[in-house]
């Protein structure tokens, strides 16, 4: 199933120009704009302690998805990504091996959730945060696009990366209303 996934939406590269252009430009940059997202709720947030929970809670979750969980799945299973597989030309380029889990979901997939726990915690609007989850969406399918994923890579990556931020904030003290009078 992985691989007839695979080459139905790979297969679709290098016949238009204007596509391929899309999938490179969402495979590579379309998720920073949850980055961008994130700072522009940083900047929101009035209290000093409030931003640097958030803060916390963000970072730490991506640095557990994607620099702790991933790293290891990588270093004790090296998975071929799929332009090794099948002797593609990739529209991007990307080191061979460590296709499991896909580092981008993990990262992108853990910012979002924090991403949407802090605005629903202020009742601030959720229409950017629901936006950020389709484009971490349409970032995915755009990495098996250009070739240097398995669909099975973006969804690990995503449950991964999900599971995460659900685990730091399980075990990440929130900010009492005494400390927020105070910050």
């Amino acid at each position: 199933m992985d691989v007839l996934i695979f080459q139905f939406i790979n297969g679709f590269a290098s016949r238009w120009w204007l596509l391929d252009w899309l999938g490179i430009f969402l495979a590579n940059y379309a998720s920073y704009f949850l980055v961008l997202l994130a700072v522009y709720f940083l900047f929101k947030e009035k209290s000093r302690v409030r931003r640097i929970y958030f803060f916390s809670l963000a970072s730490l979750s991506v640095i557990l998805s994607r620099g702790i969980i991933t790293e290891l799945i990588r270093f004790f299973y090296n998975r071929q990504r799929p332009f090794e597989v099948f002797h593609l030309q990739t529209l991007i380029s990307q080191d061979p091996g460590g296709s499991l889990p896909s580092g981008h979901s993990t990262a992108f997939f853990a910012l979002f959730l924090t991403l949407y726990y802090f605005a629903k915690q202020n009742n601030w609007n959720l229409k950017p945060v629901w936006w950020s989850l389709g484009i971490v969406l349409v970032m995915g399918i755009a990495r098996i696009f250009v070739g240097v994923h398995w669909p099975s890579d973006i969804l690990a990556g995503a449950v991964i990366g999900l599971l995460s931020a659900l685990i730091i904030k399980k075990i990440l003290p929130e900010p009492k209303s005494s400390d927020l009078a105070t910050g």
